[in-house]
């Protein structure tokens, strides 16, 4: 479930900074990579865990699941804050610069 959470996040978030990729002013390339290495993180997880447990891994148990749940929503939020935090810093349309002045 997790790789499946960071998976659609990752497409939504690459279709959104598509449609504006000229002009990615709030960075959303920087969400989508955040995104995508955490897919790719989840996915070699599934394969190690696959090659050990063999045929289990495609039967989890409903705490494993929602286990997996809670873990690739809280995957995902840290993403959005770690993005924010940069968009905070950066300040790619200068709002803070003018409320200083």
């Amino acid at each position: 479930m997790t790789l499946l959470i960071t998976v659609v996040s990752a497409v939504i978030c690459t279709v959104i900074w598509y449609k504006k990729a000229p002009h990615d002013v709030m960075k959303i390339s920087d969400l989508c990579f955040i995104y995508w290495g955490a897919s790719l993180m989840w996915f070699v997880d599934a394969v190690y865990e696959y090659a050990e447990i063999g045929a289990e891994f495609f039967t989890p148990s409903l705490q494993d699941m929602a286990n997996d749940v809670f873990l690739g929503v809280s995957a995902v939020a840290l993403g959005l804050v770690a993005w924010i935090a940069k968009l905070l810093i950066t300040d790619p349309k200068h709002i803070f610069k003018r409320s200083k002045s």
